[in-house]
């Protein structure tokens, strides 16, 4: 296991140069947002619950931007091998016409169905009050969300992630400081509340979206620029590359989406059960804290995908592609288990003892927290080893439907039918339930484990002449 980590300095130089920004963006990200949710959390137990429950549909919405992001990866990656910057054009071209288009139709409904959208999710009246005032008027930030992150992710998969962490740091900043004039009425603004968290939210994706335009217009014809934007091959892709896009970044998208609602179906069961008053404040903050634990293991996911891709369409054996993955599997599995006793460690010296009061959790509610916040520090392994397979390696390799099949058979065929039964009709305590949703990360190790092992995955989507 640990000679697959002899690699020459020149492949360390590349991995850090991916991962290291890709790291920083998230963690800077999770950080203010764990901020941003202990503003909301001051306003009370409600507030927070409502945030958590408001989010979520937003959460699948941008999951599924997320799988037209990286099915569209799947042809860039590979084509950045071979330096072919017209068709990654054409790819980002048709990623952005999807993924605008299709928050612009999710906002809509929500914009002009609140209570409809927010009352699949959760019966607490109270929580779902405040997700209805709250989601009204946070929905078309998603739209200008879905724009700026098309394009940055269109940057990493031809290894320039500094954009990325740059506008995280702006729009997570900004999105702070929006919140706590708006929330607490500062500067002469009177109180908002919760509608002043979403107005901050909403601000702050314009800000982001200011960003990347004007850096896309200042770079665009400096002689050393990674991706110049060809508007030719943007407004026209093409039949070809449009049925290869569909090709391989539908199973991609299918699986996000599919991922992201089974992700929600969990804060569905946990809004259903007995203790929901409890459970769903305690689930929104251990989610946060969660993000910040698992950043360097999407890090290395994210990077593997582009070096994977990368290295497919250059035209590297697959011999060579499958060491490299298996570098990248050693990598992640390593930096999972310390992420998971880094998490466990912090919990109970920092979390219960001080960052719980701040929150002003019920006690119910902080024994919820400390249950799932153990739980998955001790799946983290687990965990690592699947993201890096799944949005790494298969995605890079050019096998999208395996990793279709993974996550989605695990969670829906498992985690989430007995996780409801477990809580809605036995009325497990969260600990049982919790712990069923987070056994289906067993079920991918291992059949994930036998398909790398095959070598099957290696596959060049890249084609010599686009039209």
């Amino acid at each position: 296991m640990f000679k697959s980590l002899r690699k020459p300095r020149e492949f360390y130089k590349s991995f850090f140069a991916m991962a290291v920004p890709v790291m920083l963006q998230n963690l800077i990200g999770s950080s203010l947002g764990l901020v941003d949710t202990f503003m909301v959390g001051t306003l009370g137990q409600n507030e927070l619950g409502g945030l958590s429950i408001a989010n979520t549909p937003f959460f699948v919405a941008m999951l599924f931007v997320f799988g037209l992001q990286s099915g569209g990866a799947v042809l860039m990656s590979q084509y950045w091998g071979k330096r072919d910057i017209p068709t990654i054009n054409r790819v980002l071209g048709i990623t952005w016409m999807f993924a605008v288009g299709a928050s612009f139709i999710f906002a809509t409904i929500v914009f002009i169905f609140p209570r409809a959208v927010m009352g699949l999710i959760t019966n607490n009246e109270a929580q779902l009050e405040v997700a209805v005032r709250y989601g009204r008027i946070v929905a078309y930030s998603y739209v200008l969300n879905s724009f700026t992150s098309i394009y940055i992710g269109a940057r990493r998969s031809c290894e320039s992630p500094q954009l990325g962490t740059a506008v995280v740091i702006i729009g997570m900043g900004s999105n702070v400081v929006f919140n706590y004039i708006f929330i607490f009425g500062k500067l002469g603004f009177a109180p908002m509340g919760v509608e002043g968290a979403a107005l901050g939210t909403l601000m702050a994706r314009v800000v982001e979206l200011i960003v990347v335009v004007a850096y896309m217009a200042v770079t665009q014809r400096k002689p050393n620029q990674v991706l110049r934007l060809m508007p030719s091959r943007i407004f026209r892709p093409g039949l070809t590359i449009m049925k290869d896009f569909l090709r391989y970044a539908s199973p991609v998208m299918l699986n996000e989406t599919l991922w992201g609602l089974g992700f929600s179906m969990y804060t569905v069961i946990f809004g259903h059960m007995a203790t929901s008053g409890d459970v769903v404040p305690a689930y929104a903050v251990a989610r946060n804290i969660e993000q910040i634990a698992t950043v360097a293991m999407m890090a290395v996911a994210n990077a593997t995908a582009v070096l994977v891709g990368k290295a497919v369409g250059a035209g590297e054996s697959k011999e060579e592609v499958f060491s490299l993955s298996r570098t990248f599997i050693t990598i992640a599995m390593l930096s999972g288990l310390a992420s998971g006793l880094i998490l466990l460690i912090v919990l109970f010296t920092i979390l219960r003892p001080f960052v719980y009061p701040a929150f002003d959790l019920t006690d119910g509610a902080q024994r919820a927290c400390t249950i799932i916040l153990t739980l998955q520090g001790i799946f983290c392994l687990f965990r690592s080893f699947s993201s890096t397979l799944v949005v790494g390696v298969l995605r890079g390799g050019g096998d999208v439907n395996f990793g279709l099949f993974l996550d989605v058979s695990a969670m829906w065929l498992f985690a989430i039918p007995l996780g409801a039964i477990a809580g809605l009709v036995l009325g497990l305590d969260i600990l049982w339930v919790y712990l069923i949703i987070m056994s289906e990360e067993l079920i991918k190790f291992i059949l994930g484990m036998i398909r790398f092992r095959g070598g099957k995955w290696i596959r060049n989507v890249t084609r010599d002449n686009v039209a």
